[in-house]
């Protein structure tokens, strides 16, 4: 015990009990995407109805469906496929969570303003799933090809929580901060290009419109606005003349 004790010490900015609260906060928000969940499952002809606006809107302003030619293009690459499948499984909840422990263990004085925004963020969208829910692409009988019927994807995922995309949301949080506390120069290039990645892989597996992934980075951009509005407002002081 008192090995353990000493790890949390030497590892743990600020110890177990500190961490543990962290674990709490975050588990405590899963609890609550649950809920929301649960009411958004009640109204699966408007979440339908909602999906079908959205193609509705897409297919008058572009006059074709984008997201059918990316999952095409990639279904024809077997590699690609599981790259994007992989992607979509894990930059919510693995990739997030490490990039929060990361950020947590290595560069503390930046953890609780993202863990704020990621917060904030996604209980925007949660409000958005309970009095919009929204089937995703892959459900509307459009031309997509649904890969992901099977028991864990209806244990884990909300099938009506399409707009606004957390997972677009999410990564470009995600993407910003660790480009700003990482050092070296190749890490920043890949969170750079880390929310473009993710943004196509939840439209290539048919998870997503583009206008959900609009709607995510509106939701992104709003919870940064929002927590690090101080930081925003030095820096345009600054540079005024």
């Amino acid at each position: 015990m008192s090995t353990v004790v000493a790890a949390g010490r030497r590892i743990l900015p600020r110890g177990w009990a500190d961490f543990g609260r962290q674990l709490a906060i975050w588990f405590g928000f899963l609890a609550a995407y649950q809920i929301a969940r649960g009411v958004a499952d009640r109204h699966p002809e408007r979440a339908f109805s909602n999906g079908l606006r959205v193609v509705g809107f897409e297919t008058r302003f572009t006059h074709q469906l984008y997201e059918l030619t990316l999952q095409q293009f990639v279904d024809q690459r077997h590699w690609l496929a599981l790259a994007v499948s992989w992607t979509y499984w894990n930059s919510e909840f693995t990739v997030l969570g490490l990039a929060l422990l990361y950020v947590y263990v290595r560069r503390h004085n930046a953890f609780t303003r993202f863990r704020n925004t990621v917060l904030l963020a996604n209980v925007l969208g949660l409000f958005g799933y309970v009095f919009m829910p929204t089937a995703p692409p892959r459900l509307l009988g459009v031309g997509f090809v649904d890969s992901h019927r099977n028991g864990l994807v209806s244990l884990a995922a909300n099938p009506y929580a399409a707009m606004p995309s957390l997972h677009a949301a999410d990564s470009l949080i995600v993407g910003i901060v660790l480009a700003t506390v990482v050092r070296h120069w190749w890490a920043k290039a890949f969170w750079i290009a880390w929310p473009f990645w993710v943004w196509f892989a939840v439209m290539a597996t048919g998870n997503h419109f583009w206008l959900d992934c609009v709607a995510g980075m509106g939701v992104a951009l709003l919870a940064m606005s929002v927590i690090f509005h101080r930081e925003i407002a030095r820096t345009l002081a600054f540079r005024k003349p």
